[in-house]
């Protein structure tokens, strides 16, 4: 069952909304390296498109209706929307879900110190990362600081051309025998990946000459002082923008891509579908990468006290009702998978491989080895995807990642599952995945919006 490639079946119309989506998302992954950013745009473009702060909402005593918009956020870092549907919500929602964290590099709570005249920011690695691929490349500080008088400080550093960088050092491979003897998993320990951030040495001072120049530079521009780390949140990520790749155009390199590129598209989903008749929702979380934990994760309550004050608003709150809404809802739980790369060929099964440009990629189930941690869709729902991707002209394929002894992944379906509600997961599959740079290619990216709107539409 060999999937063509979706290029060949484009016409110029659809080559140049291709181009369109594709150069917006590029845009959003340039302005959302951080879950933060993300929900700060998320809610503009929510509000563009006409949605409501459901907080504002219940503090106004308003009823929501068929065809109102709202919106929720938690702490900045998850968002959730509704779009209220003709159909009693007591039958279930139409769910898109995925998460904005990514793989990157963050900040300790006590982290500038200085060494033999070179300060440094101590880190540590946020999720699965192979660490020897973030040395000797720039790097960009994005995130937050709060002071103790409540003032909050945004900060980015490293994105601009007349921006400074900064970076983790490598040996020289002249003096690197030893390093090279070592694992490819401590060839960086976790404890090294300290990033240069200046050398400088500020006159006037006896000791940690440098560190105090930072610091000097620090209170400057964000009014910090060194314990205003201690309420600081600052990630580090690779400096730079999103790029077309590939001589051809084809493909987009970029960091972040799992998992913004289905959050992206199901955004997009969402925002375009103007009238649905089941209530459609779209939840954007962070801490997949750790494995959904913590308020602003999936595993909090914040899915499932949302979708309650929205019932409350309808006027049709029970706890019995929220059961029902709840197990009764469909989801594509909205998540990458690996893409076929035949330099490591021996590390998939291609029968069950996703092959990047045919289509956004279903997987009945994720987990590892005997499917451990996995949601393993029912077939009736399956069938019924399979029904409305094909009447929609949607390209799809169904892939696994890797070989069944060789590891696997999970994502956000098996928690949502535990309400009962049919889910299965689905997104662009993607080369590099977990790297500084991971690449997809544009026409997946079309695919995959156009697979979330049709399940919006017609589930």
């Amino acid at each position: 069952m060999e999937r063509a490639s979706a290029w060949q079946s484009y016409d110029e119309g659809q080559l140049q909304q291709l181009e369109v989506l594709c150069t917006e998302y590029r845009a959003f992954l340039d302005r959302g390296k951080t879950e933060r950013e993300c929900v700060s745009m998320v809610v503009s473009m929510a509000e563009a498109a006409g949605y409501r702060n459901l907080e504002q909402v219940i503090r106004d005593g308003e009823s929501l209706k068929a065809g109102d918009k709202v919106y929720a956020v938690c702490m900045g870092k998850a968002v959730v929307l509704f779009q209220i549907g003709k159909k009693n919500i007591e039958e279930g929602m139409n769910i898109l879900g995925a998460h904005i964290d990514s793989p990157r590099l963050d900040v300790k709570q006590n982290p500038l110190y200085e060494d033999a005249g070179f300060a440094y920011l101590d880190t540590h690695y946020y999720g699965g990362v192979k660490k020897y691929q973030w040395v000797a490349m720039p790097l960009a500080i994005h995130g937050v600081v709060v002071r103790k008088d409540g003032q909050t400080s945004s900060v980015i550093i490293g994105e601009v051309d007349d921006d400074p960088v900064i970076g983790i050092t490598d040996l020289l491979p002249h003096l690197a025998a030893k390093q090279m003897e070592k694992k490819a998993s401590v060839v960086i320990e976790g404890e090294n990946l300290d990033v240069l951030i200046g050398s400088k040495p500020l006159a006037g001072k006896e000791k940690d000459r440098v560190k105090s120049n930072i610091l000097k530079l620090l209170k400057e521009k964000y009014h910090m002082e060194e314990e205003d780390f201690l309420s600081a949140e600052l990630e580090l990520v690779p400096a730079g923008k999103a790029r077309e790749a590939g001589l051809d155009r084809s493909l987009i390199m970029a960091y972040g891509q799992d998992d913004r590129a289905c959050a992206f598209t199901s955004l997009q989903a969402m925002l375009d579908t103007r009238e649905v008749e089941k209530t459609a929702c779209c939840i954007l979380v962070d801490k997949e990468e750790i494995g959904s934990t913590g308020a602003t994760g999936m595993a909090s309550r914040f899915f499932e006290n949302t979708t309650t004050e929205v019932l409350d608003r309808m006027g049709e709150y029970s706890d019995l009702k929220l059961r029902r809404v709840l197990a009764g809802s469909n989801m594509l739980s909205c998540d990458v998978n690996a893409a076929y790369d035949p330099l490591f060929a021996d590390a998939f099964e291609e029968k069950n491989a996703a092959f990047a440009g045919r289509g956004m990629t279903f997987s009945k189930y994720t987990g590892s080895k005997g499917k451990i941690s996995s949601n393993d869709a029912n077939a009736e729902y399956i069938a019924r995807i399979r029904t409305i991707m094909d009447n929609a002209k949607v390209h799809y394929q169904f892939a696994e990642m890797g070989k069944v002894d060789r590891g696997g992944g999970g994502t956000i379906a098996y928690i949502l599952s535990h309400f009962g509600m049919q889910v299965i997961d689905c997104g662009v599959c993607v080369l590099n995945m977990h790297a500084p740079w991971e690449v997809t290619s544009k026409a997946d990216i079309y695919e995959t919006k156009k697979g979330y709107e049709a399940f919006l539409k017609r589930m």
